[in-house]
């Protein structure tokens, strides 16, 4: 069954289905989503969790076995796989076929993937997975929406703020949902009356801009790599977590591979970087970029930062700061992008 977001909070508190699919290319969100869905099945003693991520060469046969075994410290488990590039393939496809016509009740299926195109949503897969449990699509908070989304966090915070003030903070994060909870959560400490006026809100976007992610991330676009590399240093002595930096990065790639794809197929840039809301006065900066990185270098720099994902979750045995500083350099152009330069064993 397809579940609205905003309904799986209701829909936990009534029943616990055997499959959740998330679907969506906006972080935050598939992360409360899946955080609500394992609370949840932790109270219904589902105590144990087993997570994979089903890259190139994955072995599906391991996942079964999980699934039919029985585990030594609790009744039932959580089955978590992530798969990055949205495509089983065919293996996977059986797999999930397989899974869901024996479905145990010792399981839970917990499935994280990129936004699945209409070609994906009518494979036998899918369908499966479609009927028997809930897919959850999660869509991104475009730039008309992001004041009343933040308003909504803002009276979940119990923090009142007018207009103006929402609408500074709004530009303030040009859609990146996670800077905007952070954000939010300085608000707390500093707005002890839960009142925050367009001057106060204006003083803390102030104080919080000597470094940032977005200055970074222009300083990438436009080739700035000592620019970038002292800003992302600047981040990381200021206590910035690498998952903030690394959704920033990724979220930048798969616009600059969208836009490209678009243009190889006939399409202007300019529409291109309108259907992918891109905001006017990031658009040079998107376009230069575009002239400078080939399709294919964009690629494995999206599969470098899956690696670096990885590193951070504690899933690989990396530096995740030194493959930041490698994945920036090689972004805005002072490292080349090719694979023996990529700080990252892409065979792990």
């Amino acid at each position: 069954m397809r579940l609205h977001p905003d309904k799986l909070s209701r829909q936990l508190k009534q029943s616990l289905e055997p499959i959740y699919v998330l679907t969506g290319d906006e972080p935050l969100l598939i992360q409360e989503a899946a955080d609500a869905i394992r609370g949840q099945a932790r109270a219904k003693g589902f105590t144990e969790r087993e997570l994979f991520n089903a890259e190139a060469r994955f072995d599906w046969q391991q996942v079964l076995t999980e699934a039919n075994s029985l585990s030594l410290f609790a009744d039932k488990k959580i089955l978590e796989l992530r798969i990055p590039s949205g495509k089983p393939g065919r293996e996977g496809g059986q797999f999930f076929q397989d899974y869901c016509s024996n479905i145990s009740a010792d399981n839970l299926l917990l499935v994280i993937l990129p936004k699945v195109d209409k070609a994906s949503q009518n494979t036998k897969w899918f369908k499966a997975l479609d009927a028997h449990g809930a897919i959850v699509q999660v869509w991104p908070v475009n730039a008309a929406q992001m004041p009343q989304w933040i308003k909504h966090r803002l009276d979940q915070a119990g923090i009142h703020a007018n207009h103006q003030a929402i609408e500074i903070l709004a530009e303030r994060v040009e859609g990146n949902l996670l800077a905007a909870i952070q954000e939010i959560e300085k608000l707390k400490l500093l707005a002890p009356e839960g009142e925050i006026d367009s001057e106060m809100m204006s003083s803390v976007v102030t104080d919080s801009a000597r470094y940032n992610v977005f200055t970074m991330i222009d300083r990438i676009l436009d080739g700035d790599s000592v620019g970038a590399i002292r800003t992302l240093r600047g981040l990381r002595d200021e206590g910035t977590e690498p998952t903030a930096i690394l959704w920033a990065l990724t979220r930048e790639l798969r616009i600059l591979i969208k836009a490209s794809e678009q243009a190889a197929s006939g399409e202007s840039i300019d529409s291109a970087l309108r259907k992918l809301r891109v905001w006017d006065k990031h658009q040079p900066l998107v376009r230069k970029a575009l002239r400078r990185t080939r399709p294919a270098q964009l690629t494995m720099l999206l599969r470098q930062a899956g690696g670096i994902d990885r590193a951070v979750k504690g899933m690989r045995d990396a530096l995740p700061w030194d493959e930041l500083t490698s994945m920036v350099l090689s972004m805005s152009g002072a490292n080349p992008v090719h694979p023996s330069n990529l700080r990252l064993a892409l065979r792990e």
